[in-house]
């Protein structure tokens, strides 16, 4: 009968799969933990050799979610995986220069390249679907602008706020 894997086991094999915070790990691995086993420890020991890295979660969170959700819902992923406020605040900023871009890519994306509806009632399904993917509100009304105006054909924003 094969004995089931250790808490360092599993704790690899997760972290072979993507980036694990120390919080998630804990989560995950909390219930396997067996009499005379010493998580902390273990998680201490993971990220003394690198294998848990903080900044590596948020990078790797930034990578695969910012293409296809606007700095809210980014921002909360990544605070439900327990990362300092240091690094949250670090992320907004690295978020918050791409955020009209990723708005216009998303809506592209879903709706083409096609002019922004004259119908109140399509235009604000348009914006609800970006607002639900995490955008604000005046990033969503800018997007909606420039992907309806000429800018979007030049790829220029407008110098004044929308």
């Amino acid at each position: 009968m094969k004995s089931p894997p250790t808490l360092k086991a599993r704790a690899l094999r997760l972290l072979a799969q993507r980036e694990h915070s120390r919080a998630e790990l804990m989560a995950k691995l909390s219930r396997h933990v067996q009499e005379g086993e010493d998580l902390p420890a273990l998680l201490d020991a993971l990220a003394a050799k690198g294998f848990i890295d903080e900044a590596r979660v948020a990078e790797s969170l930034l990578h695969r979610r910012a293409p296809l959700l606007g700095s809210q819902r980014v921002l909360q992923e990544l605070r439900s995986k327990g990362l300092s406020e240091e690094l949250l605040r670090a992320s907004a900023e690295q978020l918050a220069g791409t955020e009209l871009a990723r708005a216009l890519a998303v809506w592209r994306k879903r709706f083409g390249d096609g002019p922004v509806p004259a119908d109140a009632r399509e235009r604000a399904r348009q914006m609800r679907f970006l607002a639900a993917r995490g955008f604000s509100g005046e990033t969503v009304r800018r997007a909606l602008a420039l992907a309806g105006g000429s800018q979007a054909a030049s790829g220029c924003e407008p110098d004044h706020g929308l």
